[in-house]
């Protein structure tokens, strides 16, 4: 083997334990042997909701209102996203019908 492979096998190794160690952590340091920290539950309440949040902005920063073909598949993909979530409560067929529906405009309508 050359120095390339083991390379890319240390780097696959190194990521995979790394992996491993950090969804281990939290069985090991929450064992069951004493009582969840209530500001670990509340982050657990709190933190989807934040992170949802901080995508929704991140994929809307760009958005140029210079022409309707700009911004007009973000605003109906997101009024998709909305609608369905309302509608079905389901989130990760909200999230698949917008991603489905803003690429079908960007690709075939604008």
């Amino acid at each position: 083997m050359d120095n390339s492979t083991l390379h890319s096998i240390a780097l696959v190794i190194v990521m995979a334990v790394v992996s491993f160690l950090l969804r281990a952590f939290p069985f090991m340091l929450f064992s069951g042997r004493k009582e969840t920290p209530k500001f670990v539950l509340y982050l657990g309440k709190v933190l989807p909701y934040a992170i949802i949040g901080m995508l929704v902005v991140y994929c809307v920063k760009d958005i140029s209102f210079d022409s309707v073909s700009h911004f007009l598949p973000y605003i109906i993909a997101g009024a998709v996203v909305v609608l369905l979530h309302i509608w079905k409560r389901n989130t990760l067929l909200s999230i698949i019908a917008g991603t489905l529906s803003y690429m079908a405009l960007v690709q075939f309508v604008f």
